[in-house]
């Protein structure tokens, strides 16, 4: 059995996320259904978590197992692409050691959240448009707290089935971009919804409903319905996700630049 990482980017907008619903199409399924139809051989494909309907990736990895080596990892890239729709791309196909996994073996992963303080529209997919301008020297001050702490069971999805709520955030921080406003966040795993509902209390913190004091309380109190409202989803991006090199194989595959 020889495993493989693929790395990939897709536009969300019309997907219910990325694991496989009985009600929705989704990444994971066309992914799969695509490699099917190149290689003939039927695989499931695991991704290095779960993005939530509407969220975007513009760096993902997953990775799959073949019986048998494959011939031409470029052949197979390109076979799967022209199959793909165009909102969802394979950048590479690569080799890995047989106990490498694209979810468990990731050291750190890193989101962005992008808010347009106008109505645009051409950024209706990809940015929030809050309908007020927040303070972001404040909201900074706040997400510069979140080191602070490791338990985030106030910005957890109610009912989840995370065995922990305990994360390591190392960095987490908010940048102008021309008219979009970027929050950045790495850390070494997410909770359910943990993004949208940190963004979501920053903004409360932006708008003069909550103070810094009243911020890292929230967090303390381990209690969701105390934080504030999840921001939507049409604005996340995963964007970038950290291996350490000892689960890559010295073995050539096919890589585009795409980070």
């Amino acid at each position: 059995m020889t495993r493989y990482f693929i790395e990939l980017a897709y536009n969300g907008s019309r997907y219910h996320g990325w694991q496989i619903q009985p009600n929705g199409i989704t990444i994971q399924e066309l992914l799969q259904d695509a490699f099917f139809k190149a290689t003939r051989v039927q695989t499931d494909i695991t991704g290095c978590g779960r993005t939530d309907t509407g969220v975007h990736a513009s760096y993902f990895v997953a990775h799959f197992d073949m019986p048998e080596p494959l011939v031409s990892t470029l052949a197979c890239l390109e076979k799967v692409n022209r199959i793909l729709p165009p909102d969802i791309a394979v950048y590479s196909i690569q080799e890995v050691e047989p106990e490498a996994h694209s979810r468990f073996s990731a050291v750190a992963r890193r989101y962005e959240y992008r808010l347009s303080l106008y109505k645009n529209p051409f950024q209706t997919q990809q940015a929030y448009f809050p309908r007020f301008t927040p303070d972001f020297e404040k909201m900074n001050q706040a997400a510069a707290l979140l080191f602070n702490y490791q338990d985030f069971t106030s910005f957890s999805k109610l009912h989840g089935n995370a065995k922990t709520n305990i994360c390591r955030i190392d960095l987490a921080q908010w940048e102008q971009q021309g008219s979009t406003w970027v929050f950045t966040i790495q850390a070494d795993r997410f909770l359910r919804n943990m993004v949208r509902a940190i963004v979501g209390t920053l903004l409360e913190v932006g708008r003069g409903k909550i103070s810094a004091e009243q911020f890292c309380d929230i967090i303390e109190r381990k209690n969701r319905s105390e934080a504030g409202m999840s921001v939507p989803a049409h604005a996340l991006s995963l964007v970038d996700i950290h291996y350490p090199a000892s689960v890559f194989k010295p073995t050539p595959g096919y890589w585009l630049p795409v980070r």
